[in-house]
């Protein structure tokens, strides 16, 4: 069988593969049937015993020795390779971790905190921390928001140790090393990267956390010492809470944020109302509360989750999925079904924040969101300093959320409470709850569901930040035109997995990831 035969049957098992699992996985997200994740762990195991096959992993390991392999062959053996390495592993092993990790998901979907004998849904909780100025009220709807842990941590301890075990097994010290090297990410650097970031940005950040803190302590009539995390928007403080004189929620209201998502895609030539007819956009009992795209076959089936209500956050994460879903549309469907994606999980953060951004842009405001071009100029500095302030927030809790993933992975046993709250303190800059010791951090579902995948949404702003430098000084200052969103399908899109990652963002902007343009923009 030659290299070229061998390479079509493994791309036409894995469509039907992936295809299946997908449809199940997405199933099980929108209704939570019990049927659907019994099928998606079934799937998801199909899939790993695939990747298992030691005659399969000899014959590609036989393939890469070649000397003269044609570069898109290369790109899918070196897929198959990365795929084949980490599931050396024993079907029961396999299905364990499987098992694990899905019925985890399932409970975060179902899963309803309680507060004061109600049932609450996450995007109840948000609004709470957004908006009241009862203290009580906060603080329990913050320790609602982290029941959650409770209910998982054991197992997420449980599921980590699995899989530190199964790295071992395949010559890995733990599973968050493998991780890196099989997704093309070298460890020390990106860490090393991080580290700088944070030291960069200590000081930028401290001035703009003062500034927050002064207005919140201010709001609710307490010191700045007083303040706590329940005083803050968003259950982890990922997310910049409202400025007490911007509030962006009240463009959309009586809006629809389907709407202005399509407007926005459509200026720039990118049609996204096919993609619109598939998702799954409102909140409901049982449906994932979350967000998240999924192509489901990568041949034209591409579909969003979201829980969409009034308001800028839904409208800034529609952009985002949105963002996601318009990469996977335009990439090249000549390529093989391991190439049509993207060549890095960071390279589709990197559009998704690149979109995700756009709700805080006075442009972007006035055009789609409707907002007047006097009141959009009046709040042109207000939504830059928001902006600022929400990069430098999001990637300190990036950084918070990255550094104490890999201390999990190096040592499950250690006291993962207090390391958790350390690290707040030390990168957030929020002060701990006195004397609580509860799993707040198995409250975030990443750990369940992406385990190694955070640090992407970090490189993924640093890729968006170098893209949108490229374009304005080379394509156009205009970024709501056909102009832009060809260049991102020409350039960007359509090379899908062609290439490695950083060799993909050289051959867009003429350099490799250069963390400086997010230094430059946001700090």
């Amino acid at each position: 069988m030659s290299l070229q035969q061998f390479l079509e049957e493994q791309n036409k098992n894995l469509a039907k593969l992936y295809t299946e699992y997908s449809e199940a996985s997405w199933k099980t997200a929108t209704t939570g049937d019990p049927e659907w994740q019994k099928l998606t762990v079934d799937r998801g195991v199909a899939i790993k015993s695939y990747y298992s096959n030691k005659e399969l992993f000899e014959k590609v390991k036989q393939y890469l020795q070649e000397t003269e392999i044609d570069s898109l062959h290369k790109r899918q053996l070196q897929s198959l390779y990365s795929n084949l390495v980490e599931n050396q592993l024993p079907e029961e092993v396999l299905r364990k971790m499987v098992e694990t990790s899905t019925e985890l998901s399932s409970t975060f979907n179902l899963f309803r905190a309680t507060l004061d004998g109600n049932k609450v849904s996450e995007n109840e909780i948000r609004q709470i921390l957004i908006n009241s100025n009862d203290l009580d009220e906060r603080k329990k709807a913050w320790e609602a928001s982290k029941q959650i842990g409770n209910e998982v941590a054991e197992k997420v301890i449980s599921l980590v140790k699995i899989r530190n075990e199964a790295a071992l097994k395949l010559g890995f010290k733990n599973h968050h090393e493998m991780a890196f090297k099989l997704k093309e990410l070298d460890r020390d650097e990106i860490f090393s990267m991080f580290q700088s970031l944070k030291d960069q940005s200590d000081e930028s950040f401290a001035k703009v956390k003062g500034e927050l803190d002064e207005e919140l302590a201010e709001r609710f009539g307490i010191t700045v010492s007083e303040l706590r995390p329940w005083h803050y928007a968003d259950p982890f403080f990922q997310e910049a809470p409202p400025a007490k004189d911007l509030n962006l929620d009240q463009y959309y209201e009586g809006k629809d944020i389907e709407q202005i998502t399509v407007d926005t895609f459509t200026a720039m030539g990118l049609d996204i109302t096919d993609l619109l007819e598939k998702s799954d956009l409102y909140p409901r009992d049982k449906k994932n509360q979350h967000a998240f795209m999924s192509n489901i076959n990568r041949d034209g089936d591409i579909r969003v989750l979201c829980n969409i209500n009034q308001s800028d956050y839904w409208m800034a994460t529609m952009l985002h999925e949105f963002g996601h879903a318009v990469y996977d549309k335009y990439v090249d469907q000549n390529l093989p079904f391991m190439l049509r994606g993207y060549s890095h999980i960071l390279s589709t953060e990197a559009i998704a924040m690149f979109y995700g951004r756009m709700s805080k842009n006075p442009n972007w405001l006035e055009q789609f969101a409707g907002v007047p071009k006097n009141e959009a100029e009046e709040i042109t500095p207000k939504l830059k300093k928001a902006l600022q302030r929400q990069m430098l927030i999001a990637g300190r809790w990036i950084i918070t959320f990255v550094f104490f993933e890999r201390e999990l992975y190096e040592n499950p046993d250690q006291d993962l409470n207090a390391l958790w709250w350390k690290i707040v303190k030390e990168v957030q800059f929020v002060n701990p709850p006195e004397g609580r010791d509860e799993p707040d951090w198995a409250a975030k579902i990443h750990f369940t569901i992406a385990p190694v995948y955070y640090q992407n949404y970090l490189l993924g702003e640093l890729t968006a930040s170098q893209l949108h430098h490229y374009i304005e000084k080379n394509v156009t200052e205009d970024f709501f035109t056909h102009d832009v969103g060809t260049f991102l399908k020409d350039q960007y899109f359509i090379h899908g997995g062609r290439y490695h990652w950083n060799e993909k963002i050289e051959k867009v902007t003429g350099e490799k990831l250069n963390p400086r343009y997010f230094v430059e923009q946001f700090m």
